[in-house]
């Protein structure tokens, strides 16, 4: 393989170091030309390292394209790379007359690249914007960048992410810190702190928060002093700042340090301020001397940093949040040194000049790989009752990828949602309206496996309209030649003698069916279907994991919930019978709860819109004499999760409430609106935990429950975590068949 990599060559920063570390590592595996289009230090550190650049300078742009497209073809090239706003430029030329794929490196949020000159924002910046939009892939340093293309409609399974990643095998990065002072000027004392940045000197960098702290931290802390290493536009408004700040004694500016090891060994704490990164390399060489580190909550820092385990964060130009780190850091050595080591680890794992090269192949391959079968085909098209705002079901559509990606990485999937953008910007990967009947059929003539995903789809509850709409895309992929899988599901007893007898009709004919519990078994058999091949497996759902304890409690903190008394979450749903009766037994039971044991209420609403939750949580709340909360955003799986793990037992109709809570080791109290709910309790064998059928449960029936909870906690805990354990081996059990249905496709097709 042959790529030729195009960039402006004026970078001296974390684009150059990207760059040039990465094609030095890619030049072991593949052949790697680079094009500079400009003389400097970027093309002379190429030459030093013995790559192969050629520099092109003709103050012509199609003159620079017309040279460029005469060495694209000299070398016969694969593939071309672009970085940077000039190399996309001239990229996008050379692929119009190359016809060759070309990929490019998003460094930075494109949209902010030119701040510091309206002029260049309106020419360069505009016409980069627009080329983007022509480029064949693009790589993200971050995940963050990742996700900020998708929210802009960049084709999401053409976005992959490299991140950053850094030669931890250097083995000498030690250097004389008195001789960086000396050479330096800057008055050095053993007792003294030292805290530092290493950046560009431009607005983008917020250099003026370090330096506001650093005249707070000045008024107590003498001992605390700081140095900002870099050059750039904003460099005498900065040192006019840090003057008028009488900071002269405190604030010292060493410009341009061409070995970042130097400065970061005189460091005892390394900060960065940037109002938006991409993935700076001054993070990574902090970790590689094992220095605690400060950094803004921004682009791909929190895919190395845990806030509170191996560093802080705060938010852009939150001057207080910083001048509360570096003092907590300061007086505490021990926490240095526990942090400096384990951002090291973090990195070392993540973040490696191996895993990023590794990463960079893997994409290109894929490119090429999907190049010559189309843009637009896909191994498999997922659909379900997606797109609707339904945390559960976002669970499953995020654990079914996740599980499919897990077994075969660069598996293709086209989702069908009731709203495709949200879907795409939710997941990240390609979606489609469910109800573009034409597209999807066109979609349906280049893919290899059609699934349904998850869920009670079989069922007329709902309506029969939804059942036949299910039924029918089942047909019609059939029809073009897809293999069929229904994955995980839940089927629920027909009553209708026609929905019964095209459920029949078609279900008999579709290739595989893997069922979420045994219950779901018993009505397929009662429907007449025996042909497919059927198998138990579990709900994708329990692969989902919780956020951090961290970020559930931040988010009950922001809902203004207590946590000085015991908490249960309460997660129940409109539903036929259900209405007056059982909202007053319900709130019953959660004011006999606060009045015996004291429990604070907490409802969360599983879905707020096209079936609102918060309506009927609210009703419930309105009747109770105790306290009670109501999350009001629409969490993620991981957040609901992560909260509900902080509770001490939960009341639950939605049957992944019950999931999560199972998975996140919390007794549940059951109300069965749905023989699904039901058909779980059974299948985790605590059946004994549903308090009633939802028309006719009483206050005492949730009582008598919760009381049995109590004195049985310790075992039914056990339980949960056992029984969790088994159903994830069974979810990812769909992933593999699904996989080895679509292989099986593939192979005949070849064939």
């Amino acid at each position: 393989m042959k790529v030729i990599h195009l960039i402006g060559g004026g970078d001296i920063g974390g684009a150059k170091v990207h760059v040039l570390s990465l094609v030095k590592q890619l030049n072991k595996e593949i052949s790697v030309k680079i094009i500079s289009f400009r003389p400097g230090i970027f093309a002379d550190e190429a030459k030093a390292l013995g790559l192969d650049v050629k520099v092109i300078r003709n103050n012509h742009l199609f003159k620079d394209v017309k040279q460029a497209i005469s060495v694209i073809k000299e070398e016969k090239a694969d593939i071309i790379h672009c970085h940077g706003a000039k190399g996309n430029i001239v990229g996008y030329f050379c692929k119009k007359a190359t016809k060759l794929p070309i990929v490019t490196t998003i460094h930075s949020d494109y949209k902010l690249d030119y701040l510091h000159s309206f002029f260049k924002a309106v020419t360069i910046g505009k016409l980069n914007a627009l080329v983007l939009r022509k480029m064949d892939a693009h790589i993200a340093v971050t995940n963050s960048f990742r996700q900020m293309m998708i929210n802009r409609k960049f084709n999401a399974n053409r976005v992959y992410t490299v991140c950053n990643g850094l030669d931890f095998n250097i083995n000498d990065i030690t250097y004389d810190k008195k001789t960086f002072f000396k050479k330096h000027h800057i008055p050095y004392n053993e007792k003294t702190i030292y805290v530092g940045i290493v950046a560009r000197l431009s607005r983008v960098k917020s250099i003026d928060t370090l330096i506001k702290a650093a005249s707070i931290i000045k008024k107590t802390h003498t001992e605390i002093k700081f140095i900002i290493a870099g050059e750039g536009d904003e460099a005498k408004e900065l040192k006019k700042l840090a003057a008028s700040l009488d900071l002269l004694d405190s604030v010292y500016f060493v410009g341009w340090v061409n070995n970042p090891y130097e400065l970061m060994n005189v460091l005892d704490i390394s900060v960065l301020t940037s109002i938006s990164e991409g993935f700076p390399y001054s993070i990574l060489e902090g970790a590689m001397c094992k220095k605690a580190s400060i950094s803004t909550n921004v682009g791909g820092i929190p895919d190395l940093f845990k806030h509170g385990e191996n560093g802080f964060m705060f938010d852009p130009g939150d001057v207080k949040s910083l001048v509360s780190h570096i003092i907590t850091l300061a007086n505490d050595p021990l926490l240095r040194k526990q942090f400096g080591n384990n951002l090291y680890e973090k990195a070392v794992i993540d973040f490696s000049l191996e895993k990023m090269a590794s990463l960079q192949l893997y994409a290109y391959r894929d490119v090429l790989s999907w190049v010559t079968k189309g843009k637009h085909s896909y191994d498999i098209i997922l659909s379900g009752y997606y797109g609707f705002m339904n945390i559960g079901d976002d669970a499953l559509l995020d654990s079914i990828i996740n599980n499919l990606k897990h077994i075969k990485k660069d598996i293709k999937i086209l989702i069908l949602s009731r709203n495709p953008v949200e879907t795409t910007k939710m997941i990240g990967v390609d979606s489609i309206s469910r109800f573009n009947l034409f597209q999807i059929i066109n979609m349906m003539k280049r893919s290899s496996l059609f699934v349904y995903g998850g869920g009670t789809l079989i069922q007329e509850s709902t309506s029969t309209k939804s059942l036949l709409y299910y039924l029918g895309t089942l047909y019609l992929a059939r029809l073009f030649g897809q293999k069929t899988m229904l994955y995980a599901n839940g089927v629920k007893l027909l009553h209708k003698k026609f929905n019964i007898l095209v459920t029949k009709a078609v279900l008999n004919k579709i290739d595989l069916i893997t069922l979420r519990e045994n219950q779901s078994l018993i009505q397929l058999k009662k429907l007449g279907i025996t042909k497919p091949k059927i198998t138990i497996t579990a709900d994708p759902a329990v692969t989902t994991y919780p956020c951090s304890d961290t970020r559930a409690k931040e988010i009950l903190k922001k809902e203004g919930v207590s946590f000085s008394k015991p908490l249960i979450g309460i997660c129940v749903r409109e539903w036929k019978g259900y209405e007056k009766k059982c909202s007053h037994e319900i709130a019953s039971f959660a004011d006999t709860l606060y009045e015996k044991y004291g429990f604070i209420t907490v409802f969360i609403p599983m879905q707020q819109k096209y079936i609102d939750d918060s309506i009927i949580s609210l009703q419930i709340s309105q009747l109770m004499k105790s306290p009670t909360y109501i999350l009001s955003e629409y969490y993620s799986a991981e957040e609901i999760m992560g909260v509900i793990k902080q509770l001490d037992i939960l009341l639950g109709m939605r049957l992944h409430s019950l999931i999560f809570a199972t998975c996140c080791e919390v007794p549940s109290i059951a109300i069965e609106y749905e023989p699904k709910v039901r058909g779980f309790m059974d299948y985790i064998h605590l059946s004994n935990l549903i308090a009633g059928n939802v028309k006719e449960v009483t206050a005492t029936d949730m009582l008598n429950t919760y009381e049995y909870i109590a004195s049985h906690k310790n075992n039914i805990i056990k339980q949960l975590g056992e029984q969790t354990e088994i159903m994830r081996i069974k979810a990812i059990e769909n992933a593999s068949l699904a996989i080895s249905l679509m292989k099986e496709k593939g192979e005949k097709s070849e064939s």
